[in-house]
């Protein structure tokens, strides 16, 4: 699967002549791309069929969103003028879908510790820590690119229309997602954090880049405004309130929670 994902993304290159993210039908297709290859990446090294399941699940999605955002034209559309540039294509825009991916895949990690805490037995000591580690390397990867993409999108911004930051909607989300995860990082590092409010926080992650990624393109304002779709509209609302939910399911006192019912000293 990820060989044929690899043929059609190197196709739309050649054709396109184009770095492989110029739309937000693209960006779903890379960053399904992104999570399979990491996933299968990290099934070699664990030798883990939970860590290629689990992501490849979360590329599943990513596709089946590229699905509905294809239906609504062609998505091998000219570019812009503003975007003719293979440069800041390749450097910005992938940077920024990079980072996208990889925080989205340290939310569903943290996602898989909430399920299995709570729904099942399977949450040993061993499998916490490894999923908290996980889960901290992924933040600190997507802080990484989201910061660089943002960055050197002011940077293409100040070229284009002559301006570094202009508090469009896109920017907004951009610069939300970095200080969303710097605060997360800064308070496991102080130790405020629990790894039950890592997880926590870092689902409220998806929540806050998918925003960012496809709600603040439908909002009709700015210059990254692509039209506001009902369909995604509707489907982004679905995302927001089951993320809302699987929160407040992993708020519950730990000793309601499966895998620590065995427990006493759980809290």
């Amino acid at each position: 699967a990820l060989g044929f994902h690899s043929f059609g993304l190197i196709a739309r290159m050649i054709i396109l002549m184009r770095p492989p993210v110029i739309n937000l039908y693209s960006s779903a297709i890379f960053i399904a791309f992104v999570t399979s290859f990491i996933g299968y990446m990290l099934y070699k090294r664990a030798q883990h069929l939970f860590y290629a399941g689990y992501i490849s699940a979360l590329s599943a999605l990513s596709l089946i969103a590229a699905y509905h955002l294809s239906l609504s034209g062609d998505t091998l559309q000219v570019m812009e003028a503003v975007l003719n540039s293979n440069f800041w294509l390749g450097t910005h825009v992938v940077s920024m879908t990079i980072g996208y991916a990889v925080i989205f895949m340290a939310g569903f990690f943290a996602i898989s510790y909430i399920l299995i805490g709570t729904l099942t037995r399977f949450l040993t000591p061993d499998f916490s820590q490894q999923l908290e580690r996980l889960v901290y390397i992924f933040l600190m990867i997507s802080l990484f690119f989201n910061l660089l993409g943002t960055v050197l999108g002011g940077i293409w911004a100040d070229q284009s229309w002559g301006r570094f930051w202009g508090w469009d909607p896109k920017e907004n989300g951009a610069i939300l997602i970095v200080l969303w995860i710097g605060i997360i990082l800064h308070m496991r590092w102080g130790r405020i954090l629990s790894v039950r409010g890592l997880m926590l926080m870092t689902i409220l992650s998806n929540v806050v880049t998918a925003w960012s990624w496809k709600g603040t393109n439908m909002l009709g304002i700015g210059l990254h405004s692509y039209g506001f779709t009902e369909k995604t509209f509707y489907w982004l609302m679905m995302f927001f309130i089951s993320q809302v939910a699987i929160i407040i399911l992993g708020s519950l006192p730990k000793k309601y929670w499966l895998s620590f019912q065995d427990k006493p000293d759980a809290q």
